[in-house]
């Protein structure tokens, strides 16, 4: 798996401090995109916080996961959550190291209070200290919240004084990209009250105890209830990995609900899902990867925005069209970009694929946001992406009709064929998948030849095409 050290730079540690009137946190911040550009250290609020036990609890659980591996737990990873602020929330947001699961704060504008919200995206520094120190809030504390530094550490600081080297792994970049597409997929199948919710959150096995499963469980909604299935049935949600829900019992005691959201299923091939806790002025999000073994990395929902040259040029015309906004309006976006709403939708997965915009299951809207490192190596490293446009570069692709014929490098010959719409293949992957985890880099390539989207390379050959 290739990764790199992604360092992180902040001008002193975040703190939660005592003061006269009350308890002052203050969340640092790294080099981070705003309005005005890049900057290393933007301030994005200063003010007080509404709910601070449950503000608090929900930020804890964004770090639990930033600091979780729930597959190969015997290897380290942490990245410190990102931070954007859209005006009028503040969404915090992290990955878990394994990659299956993505985990988002949205702080609403019912939660903030005496500020106005600045527009950017950056690490913030959550680190041990501070998290004990979180853990100890009590419910009569007035939380003086300040995201950014404050003018004594602009004006004293001759430089960083805290670094954090952290790997980042592609794949964990690539999650980020297909999580968001995956979520764009989903429709609310269930909201279960607080005393519902937290009694079948509760109920849910804990990584690492006896009986725990790292398997997949279906629930279908009765009522005001989620009743356990052996099996999908009409309705139904599938729970992978029940115990990675595990950082959501941080703020069971400030839940009003809990929503849950997936796709319609087809078959019982296991399926992502996402879980939301109603919190005051809050909502705490956690999305899971169909499988505990599988991370977000591999499903392929981006690849198809990726093929293409016409997508990478609406990208960029969409992209100049973003101003932070914390719902993204798809039909405003056509409308000045003069594209359809197919074509907007496509440009924004691919502008997903780079980490500038995000997906928001609770309002079904992407959201802008720009990641604090390159994710642009999500798409030059994604592997399936890369082998279609060798394949396309080396001839390896005929068409005949509805179609299409792949000889790889090794000489076998592999059948694509175009029906109702979708792409079918004669290779292993696809009779392993069929399609549930986007396509195979042969069917990719036959649709970049069909749409000539590999800029001077795509040639369709009469014949053959072998390497």
């Amino acid at each position: 798996m290739t990764r790199s050290l992604q360092a992180v730079a902040y001008t002193r540690p975040s703190t939660l401090e005592s003061a006269p009137d009350g308890r002052r946190l203050g969340l640092e911040t790294s080099r981070g995109a705003t309005p005005r550009g890049v900057e290393d250290h933007p301030r994005f609020f200063t003010g007080f916080l509404t709910f601070p036990q449950a503000a608090s609890a929900g930020l804890l659980a964004v770090a639990d996961v930033a600091g979780a591996r729930y597959h190969q737990r015997q290897l380290r990873s942490s990245l410190d959550p990102v931070v954007t602020g859209n005006g009028d929330r503040l969404r915090f947001e992290s990955f878990s190291g394994c990659g299956g699961v993505y985990a988002r704060l949205d702080v609403l504008e019912a939660g903030l209070d005496g500020g106005e919200v600045g527009h950017g995206t950056t690490n913030v520094d959550v680190n041990d200290p501070l998290r004990d120190a979180l853990s100890r809030i009590g419910s009569d504390d007035p939380l003086h919240l300040r995201v950014g530094p404050d003018e004594l550490a602009v004006t004293t600081s001759d430089g960083p004084v805290v670094e954090k080297k952290v790997p980042l792994p592609d794949r964990w970049l690539r999650g980020f990209a297909e999580s968001q597409v995956t979520a764009a997929g989903f429709d609310l199948r269930a909201e279960l009250p607080a005393p519902e919710a937290v009694r079948f959150l509760r109920s849910l096995p804990r990584p690492g105890a006896r009986g725990a499963s790292g398997g997949v469980r279906w629930v279908v909604p009765a009522g005001r209830v989620l009743r356990p299935t052996t099996r999908p049935a009409p309705g139904a949600v599938c729970l992978p990995g029940p115990e990675r829900l595990i950082a959501l019992q941080r703020v069971l005691r400030h839940a009003s609900a809990l929503r849950v959201y997936g796709p319609a299923l087809a078959g019982d091939a296991p399926a992502a899902s996402a879980w939301e806790v109603v919190l005051p002025g809050m909502r705490l999000t956690l999305t899971l990867s169909p499988e505990v073994s599988r991370g977000f990395s591999g499903e392929g929902g981006v690849l198809d925005a990726l093929a293409t040259d016409e997508a990478a040029e609406d990208a960029e015309l969409v992209s100049v069209l973003l101003a932070w906004e914390p719902r993204i309006d798809v039909g405003d976006l056509s409308a000045a970009s003069g594209l359809s709403a197919t074509r907007v939708r496509a440009a924004l997965v691919r502008l997903g694929t780079s980490g500038r915009v995000g997906y928001d299951t609770a309002e079904a809207a992407y959201f802008h946001r720009e990641l604090p490192y390159d994710a642009g190596r999500a798409e030059r490293h994604n592997p399936r992406l890369r082998a279609a446009r060798d394949l396309v570069g080396a001839g390896a692709v005929t068409l005949d009709g509805a179609l299409g014929t792949v000889t790889a490098e090794d000489g076998h010959v592999h059948r694509v064929r175009a029906e109702a719409g979708a792409l079918s293949c004669s290779c292993l992957w696809w009779a392993r998948y069929r399609g549930g985890r986007g396509p195979c880099k042969h069917a990719l390539a036959v649709r970049m030849v069909r749409r000539g989207a590999v800029s001077g390379q795509a040639r369709v050959p009469a014949a053959g095409g072998a390497r």
